[in-house]
């Protein structure tokens, strides 16, 4: 088993997401460019280029192993200890200058989240959780909202990739909608998971998102005192989330 200090993976992974938010954000024209589509969604050399930076500082900097959302596993087996990054965060958003995107980077021990970075390099907005970490926005503490009930409180969710858009989908989903004060689409799984742990949010929940979507948001609202449910594990990384301020449950 690989032997690992929190501290300073946790200091890798700062330094690489705000490496990587930096050539996002400065290089956006160059970078902006389609490399692949589908139906309902596109990829960037942005993507590529994110990605291959943090993975360099990463591997220079530490023997654990990476799961990453363009290239997929370092290694055949990934073990009880590994990295998860999602190099951009709401591409889409990013291509068509809507300033909600992010960089994301997790560390994952034993199935837990042990540590999450996301930067907002739009907003220069640093989050940090872990398992020996307050959660914190720029180093100031952060926490969950103190809502009690639906009725009042802001749901931020979104539609994957592989959505049912079937009309008695779309029902289910509504009536869910009508017993919230306010919900919110943003595209952005990462960012709506910090939205949570600072409370700005009471609840974010999605289907079929992917981990690298969400490892580091989990960090980070475990840390800012919330409640992270993660399930329904598929084999090509696809979970069911639900993130909360710990006292929406539903």
């Amino acid at each position: 088993m690989i032997s690992i200090n929190l501290e300073n993976e946790l200091k890798i992974a700062k330094l690489a997401a705000l490496e990587a938010g930096h050539i996002l954000k400065s290089k956006k024209i160059s970078l902006n460019v389609e490399t692949s589509s589908s139906e309902r969604d596109i990829k960037l050399q942005a993507d590529i280029a994110a990605e291959n930076l943090i993975k360099k500082i990463i591997q220079d900097k530490s023997k654990i192993p990476i799961l990453a959302e363009e290239s997929g596993k370092s290694s055949k087996n990934l073990g009880d200890i590994f990295w998860v990054i999602d190099p951009l965060d709401g591409t889409a958003n990013y291509s068509r200058n809507i300033p909600i995107c992010c960089v994301s980077i997790a560390l994952i021990k034993n199935q837990t989240p042990a540590i999450g970075v996301i930067y907002d390099f739009n907003g220069d907005d640093l989050y940090v959780g872990s398992l020996q970490q307050k959660a914190t926005l720029n180093d100031k503490k952060i926490n969950v909202s103190q809502t009690l009930k639906k009725q009042d409180g802001v749901l931020v969710t979104g539609l994957p990739n592989a959505t049912d858009y079937t009309d008695e989908a779309m029902i289910k989903m509504i009536r869910d909608f009508q017993s919230w004060r306010k919900v919110r689409m943003i595209g952005s799984a990462a960012m709506a998971s910090v939205y949570v742990a600072s409370g700005k949010a009471d609840v974010y929940k999605e289907n079929g998102t992917y981990l690298w979507d969400v490892a580091a948001g989990a960090a980070i609202v475990n840390a800012a005192g919330g409640r992270v449910k993660i399930i329904n594990y598929r084999d090509n990384f696809q979970v069911d989330v639900h993130f909360s301020n710990s006292k929406i449950l539903a």
